[in-house]
C-alpha cells in the first residue's frame, strides 16, 4: 500500500519543499494551503510522479477541517505521515506595539490550526498504527527568546510542550511525534511578517548562509522514514553561522 503524506502549508516555504520531497520517494501526496492557484501549480508539477490530493483549507475553520479530512478519497485515506507545517509570523515590532489583531492570527493559525489538523487526524494515524509520524514544526523562538518574537515565540513554545504531552499519550500506539525546530531559513517567512518588505528580507539573509526550505524538508522526510522503533523527540536545526548571543542588559 502506497505510503501518504498530508501537509499544511503546502503552498510556500517548508511545505512546498516537504511536497517534492516526498513525492521524490513516491510517497502519495495530501496538499493542504489556502491559495487555490499554488496548490494547483504543484499539483501540476507533482501528479507525473504520485498521486496527488489538494485541499483549499484555511486550518484555523475545524469543522472545514474534519469534513475535509472526512472526505478524503480511498487512496489517500491511509495516511502515515502529518507535517503540521502551516504557520506564520506577524508583527516583528515589541510588543508594546503590535496590533492585537496580529497576536490572534499567530495563536488562530501556529496553535488552533494545528491542534484541528492533528485532532482530526489522530484516528487515522492510530490505525496505520507502527511508523506513523506526526512533525510539527516548531522553531527555536519556542526556546530561546528575542526581542520581537512576543506570541510568536510563545506560539512555538506551545508547539513544542503540545508534542511532547501528545507522546505521551499516543505511548503503545506506534505513531511518533516530533518538534522540529528551524533556526534562521530563508523563504517568504520575512516578507509575511514584516508585511511584504523585501528590503528587510533581503537584509536578514545577506552576508551569511541560512538554511533552504529544501534543507528543513530532507529533515522531514528523515523524520517520516525512520525505523519504526525511533522517535526524535525534538530537532533544533540551525545553520552553522547561527548561534545563540549574550544576555541583554539595560545600563544607565
Amino acid at each position: 500500500m502506497q505510503d501518504v503524506v498530508f501537509i499544511t502549508g503546502a503552498t510556500s516555504g517548508f511545505g512546498r519543499a516537504a511536497a517534492r520531497r516526498f513525492a521524490e520517494a513516491g510517497w502519495a501526496l495530501v496538499l493542504a494551503g489556502r491559495r487555490q492557484e499554488r496548490l494547483e501549480a504543484l499539483a501540476q508539477a507533482l501528479s507525473s510522479q504520485v498521486e496527488v490530493h489538494t485541499l483549499a483549507l484555511d486550518v484555523r475553520d475545524d469543522q472545514a477541517v474534519s469534513q475535509a479530512i472526512e472526505a478524503l478519497p480511498e487512496p489517500f485515506k491511509r495516511v502515515r505521515a502529518l507535517i503540521n507545517n502551516a504557520g506564520l509570523a506577524l508583527a516583528p515590532e515589541p510588543a508594546q506595539q503590535v496590533k492585537l489583531a496580529d497576536w490572534h492570527t499567530m495563536i488562530d493559525t501556529n496553535i488552533t490550526g494545528l491542534v484541528n489538523v492533528t485532532h482530526a487526524l489522530l484516528p487515522t494515524l492510530i490505525a496505520t498504527g507502527e511508523g506513523a509520524s506526526i512533525v510539527n514544526v516548531g522553531s527555536i523562538a519556542g526556546q530561546w527568546p528575542y526581542p520581537g518574537s512576543h506570541v510568536y515565540g510563545a506560539s512555538k513554545a506551545f508547539v513544542q510542550q503540545f508534542s511532547y504531552n501528545l507522546r505521551c499519550d499516543l505511548q503503545g500506539s506506534g505513531v511518533r511525534v516530533t518538534d522540529l525546530a528551524p533556526g534562521l531559513a530563508e523563504t517568504e517567512f520575512t516578507l509575511v511578517r514584516t508585511g511584504g518588505d523585501q528590503a528587510a528580507s533581503d537584509a536578514l539573509y545577506r552576508g551569511t548562509t541560512a538554511l533552504s526550505a529544501e534543507d528543513i524538508a530532507e529533515q522531514m522526510f528523515y523524520l517520516a522514514t525512520l525505523p519504526a522503533h525511533i522517535n526524535i523527540n525534538r530537532l533544533e536545526v540551525m545553520p552553522t553561522r547561527q548561534a545563540w548571543s549574550a544576555f541583554a542588559v539595560d545600563r544607565d
